[in-house]
């Protein structure tokens, strides 16, 4: 089904719903993950993105989303300049990916306060956006619901209890995707919300011994 987004894209500083909507909002799903503004991020762009983004605003709008700016926000325009100011330091290279990588896709290596994230994420047209890896685990995290990103050891019942957390505060878990390596190692959980999770929902699960890592993701989409 094709929906009247698709037909006149997202309200956004232009010129490209893919290279500067779709990449800003990859910045901004980042951005969460690593709990706020990096202060060192290394972008390095695939495809349609490394050939032309440059031209189409892309460096910008990544960077944007990385100091919290959305699509539709003028200061994009001014993102490297404001970056500088902010303390971000960045670069941006060129790379192949994968070979069979979407064409407008990035790789962002993010550090904050000492924690380390890499993230890639495709920016699929009309301002849509999909993660497809955090921190070498597959994920599949649009920005258009709420997310909540997890890493904890595999144990029986991990899901049960987090979920159950969730439901008692009244929220309406979507999908959830499990991941892991190993038997007994780290597993990653992505959970997509109907509603924001409630501060007091983040700070249970957060307390639970075997959670590592805990992250919410704002929408950025839909």
């Amino acid at each position: 089904m094709v929906s009247l987004l698709d037909i006149i894209g997202p309200v956004m500083v232009g010129p490209s719903s893919s290279h500067t909507a779709g990449a800003c909002r990859i910045g901004l799903l980042a951005r969460s993950l690593v709990g706020g503004t990096p202060q060192r991020a290394k972008l390095e762009l695939h495809g349609s993105f490394a050939r032309t983004g440059e031209g189409h605003g892309t460096d910008k709008a990544l960077v944007g989303g990385l100091l919290g700016f959305r699509p539709d926000d003028e200061r994009l325009r001014e993102a490297l300049d404001i970056a500088e100011r902010e303390g971000l330091a960045y670069r941006v290279e060129k790379t192949t990916i994968a070979e069979d990588a979407h064409p407008n896709t990035v790789r962002l290596t993010l550090e904050r306060d000492g924690a380390v994230v890499e993230v890639v994420g495709e920016s699929l047209g009309a301002g849509r956006v999909r993660l497809t890896r955090i921190d070498g685990f597959p994920v599949e995290v649009s920005g258009a619901l709420w997310t909540i990103v997890l890493v904890a050891r595999d144990q029986p019942g991990s899901i049960a209890r987090i979920c159950g957390i969730l439901a008692d505060e009244g929220v309406n878990l979507a999908t959830m995707r499990v991941t892991r390596k190993e038997r007994g190692g780290d597993a990653f959980m992505v959970l997509e919300l109907d509603d924001p999770p409630s501060e007091r929902a983040l700070a249970q699960i957060r307390k639970l011994e075997w959670v590592r890592m805990t992250r919410a993701l704002e929408k950025v989409a839909g």
